[in-house]
């Protein structure tokens, strides 16, 4: 079989699903194996940080009418439960199915881990119609009844109806939390012993160099002012809104900073609700931040306040710089991080007022920033790599 491994996933974004491809592609170098980041948008924030030891493939898209063509074909018993993904704005992965196929057809990867629910579709989809023998590993990266239930675009409610038809066929897969893995299984999508949770790999064998790297900014310079921080896509799944609004709370009571970093088509919205509740001068938005570790090393706090969080890898992240953090208790993966509360406050959704009184304790009482880091390590990207690697390629019994 092929040691090549093909990531797979939609689009380079700078969200966390391709942070932690490319974290377990890096894994994957080390150990030997050639791998492809295949994706359907090579345009993107995360494009730069691919590293040359891997092959960076975009798809070609094809023309709406004949990208269905291919869906119906590859799955015509399914096209009544797949009926939203065929009418009105389709999945963008629907329109790479063509250019996926032969992909496969071509460089015969012996493997293949997609990350989110559309790539996960079109892997399946996709060999099914080369009748290979590639491995796929389906990985969904959030709850998957929420996005159904709450995401934009109409062909998201067909999500569970198709997975429960074509995830069967995947060799395995993977929830990157236990809550993840529950709903997977809630939603009748899976049987309990067919999911493997593997947590996003996070800490890396050179995330200290990472941290260590310069940074200056005048905010981080006044030891005095401590800088609140939040890392996301500027997405309504992130909940900044909530986050805005729990600073004003708290920075009337204590002199403060907030630095948003992260770039989406929210940005507009959330700058011109900075300055409709009069915070605008204390609050940064500075786009995408490639290494947002410096910035994690300096800041008093890393909050997360999103609507749910398959993983939440800003978690891990942040606590291995020994920075503390403070989360809504989001459907996900944030409470099994934090070890229900143990290394950081949980706060209900959307509660502005809890997550002000939550952030402002923590400044007051700070966690030990050693045991941050020490749990942090528990999220490493070799334990990841090596769990991934049993799965694509198991020993013969």
């Amino acid at each position: 079989m092929s040691q090549r491994i093909a990531l797979l996933t939609r689009c380079l974004d700078g969200g966390g699903i391709q942070r932690s491809l490319i974290t377990l592609g890096e894994a994957f170098v080390e150990r030997g194996y050639d791998v492809d980041l295949v994706v359907g948008d090579a345009l993107g924030p995360m494009r730069e940080a691919c590293p040359v030891s891997m092959r960076l493939l975009a798809l070609p898209i094809s023309p709406v009418l004949r990208s269905r063509v291919w869906l119906i074909a590859a799955d015509p018993a399914g096209a009544s439960a797949a009926w939203p993904l065929l009418l009105g704005p389709s999945p963008r992965m629907v329109r790479h199915l063509p250019a996926l196929v032969r992909y496969l057809r071509e460089e015969r990867p012996g493997a293949v881990v997609a990350a989110g629910t559309q790539a996960n579709l079109a892997a399946i989809l996709a060999r099914r119609m080369t009748r290979l023998g590639t491995r796929i590993v389906v990985s969904e990266r959030n709850a998957m009844s929420v996005v159904a239930r709450r995401g934009r675009g109409g062909f998201r409610r067909a999500y569970p109806l198709v997975a429960r038809r074509l995830f069967p066929e995947a060799d395995a897969i993977v929830a990157v939390s236990q809550a993840v893995a529950d709903d997977l299984v809630a939603l009748d999508v899976a049987p309990r012993e067919r999911v493997f949770t593997i947590h996003n790999p996070v800490v890396t064998r050179g995330f200290d160099a990472l941290i260590a790297e310069p940074l200056e900014h005048p905010w981080l310079r006044d030891g005095e002012v401590p800088v609140v921080l939040a890392v996301g896509r500027l997405h309504w799944q992130k909940d900044f809104p909530t986050l805005l609004r729990a600073f004003r709370l708290m920075s009337a009571i204590r002199k403060m900073r907030l630095v948003i970093l992260g770039e989406g088509d929210e940005r507009g919205k959330l700058e011109a609700l900075s300055r409709s509740l009069g915070i605008a001068e204390r609050v940064l938005l500075p786009g995408f931040v490639a290494n947002p570790f410096p910035w994690m090393a300096r800041a008093a706090v890393v909050v997360v306040s999103s609507l749910l969080e398959g993983f939440g890898r800003v978690l891990p992240e942040a606590m291995a710089c020994g920075c503390p953090v403070v989360s809504v208790d989001c459907p996900g993966g944030p409470r099994e991080i934090l070890d229900h509360g143990r290394y950081g406050p949980l706060v209900p959704v959307g509660n502005e007022q809890a997550l002000a009184d939550a952030v402002l304790a923590s400044l007051v009482r700070p966690p030990d920033r050693a045991a941050l880091r020490q749990r942090a390590n528990q999220f490493s990207a070799d334990a990841a790599a090596e769990r991934y690697l049993e799965i694509l390629f198991p020993r013969p019994c």
